[in-house]
């Protein structure tokens, strides 16, 4: 957003800012007539919503329902439709691979066959631990196919990331996962005469990765999809002038974070107070901090909404520990909305709220939809909300005599 004018309106100065993203935070009303956040004990948030401001915002557009890639860049200040960033890229990012210009990332799962029939596309959710041993076991069969070199590195539970590096590649292929149980494995497709060297490459590994763990249960073949290139993206450095830093637990918001140059630490462990104690530490080294709560989402696609509610009540539980570090300019919202109502995400505005040093206090009187509704921010696209804490933060001057 407004990247034309952007670039001479940077200030750089040592404000400290915080984004704290709780996952499909929004939702929809239920039979009762309340979202979780409604539903939700946040005596915090809510003094904060009575000194802040507070409005909702939007991923993408009105009516759209975003993914997680797309929702969380919008966060990031980048135009989600202009930066489409395929989710295998996310993945490679996320666990720590390196993409250069040329190499094909994908994301893989390990899953189950049974009589040449796909029944579990998630191989029974595996462990994490497992899926570590079954990918240096295709590690060590799988280096290179044709003169393509391959890479392969666990994710968590049954997930794994591929890259592909070589001439020739192309992303332009179909899923080779039926996306659904009770189907037949499927080989993936060239969308175009000049992928059919790739589609040709991923065949085989699927083909050698199935012969090699033809004996385990109930990991016993792959499903790879999401194939994607590498982004020409700026990075949130050169584009707002602030050392940035995401603390997640999950890879693929990870891999977000740094496709958009931040630093991601390793965490010791993946409870909200490991992510918060990381933020204590890195405290004098950023600016910028990203962090980012998943079981909010988690919950709501499960149709969980007792449990999307104490997600919400145990980070406001800790919310006065980054309140503690005196942040300049706080904000707090989700990427989406995943209402448990319909357990999946959705095209509901989400709240937002922002404390800083200038921001006005409006009418809004707790942390919630209805009341962010009442706010001075309005309804807003997501590029906005890191323009808006720049601002308060002193990190824009203004436009023109």
């Amino acid at each position: 957003m407004y990247e034309e004018i952007l670039p001479e309106l940077i200030v750089e100065n040592d404000t400290k800012l915080v984004l704290l993203v709780l996952d499909g935070l929004g939702g929809t009303t239920d039979d009762r007539g309340i979202t979780e956040l409604e539903a939700a004990h946040t005596p915090n948030m809510d003094a904060l919503a009575k000194v802040g401001s507070c409005g909702l915002h939007r991923a993408v557009g009105y009516g759209i329902t975003p993914g997680s890639g797309p929702a969380h860049l919008g966060l990031f200040g980048y135009n989600p439709l202009k930066y489409q960033i395929g989710r295998g890229i996310l993945e490679a990012f996320g666990v720590g691979m390196d993409v250069g210009p040329g190499d094909l990332a994908m994301r893989g799962n390990f899953a189950t066959m049974e009589n040449g029939i796909i029944t579990d596309r998630r191989a029974g959710r595996i462990p994490t631990e497992l899926c570590e041993k079954l990918v240096e076991k295709l590690k060590d069969k799988i280096t290179k196919i044709e003169d393509i070199s391959v890479d392969i590195k666990a994710g968590r539970d049954y997930r794994f990331a591929v890259v592909l590096r070589g001439n020739g590649l192309s992303a332009l292929l179909s899923d080779a996962d039926p996306q659904m149980t009770g189907k037949p494995p499927v080989k993936a497709m060239p969308l175009s005469p000049i992928a059919e060297k790739t589609a040709r490459i991923v065949n085989k590994f699927i083909d050698m990765a199935t012969e090699i763990l033809k004996d385990e249960h109930p990991a016993n073949t792959v499903l790879l999809r999401g194939y994607a290139k590498l982004a020409d993206i700026m990075t949130s450095t050169q584009k707002y002038g602030m050392r940035a830093v995401g603390i997640a637990v999950y890879p693929m918001y990870r891999g977000l974070a740094r496709i958009v140059g931040m630093d991601c630490p390793d965490l010791p462990g993946e409870s909200i107070e490991d992510e918060i104690n990381m933020a204590k530490k890195l405290w004098n080294d950023y600016d910028f901090f990203f962090i980012h709560i998943k079981k909010t989402d988690s919950y709501g696609e499960d149709g969980n909404f007792d449990a999307k509610v104490k997600v919400i009540e145990e980070v406001d539980e800790k919310l006065p520990q980054i309140l503690s570090l005196n942040p300049d300019v706080i904000a707090i919202t989700g990427d989406h909305s995943t209402p448990s109502v319909l357990k999946s995400h959705s095209w509901h505005p989400v709240p937002l709220l922002i404390k800083g040093r200038y921001t006005f206090a409006d009418d809004a009187q707790k942390f919630s939809e209805r009341e962010c509704a009442k706010g001075i921010i309005g309804h807003i696209p997501a590029e906005a909300i890191i323009l808006l804490m720049m601002a308060d933060a002193g990190r824009l001057k203004k436009f023109g005599a």
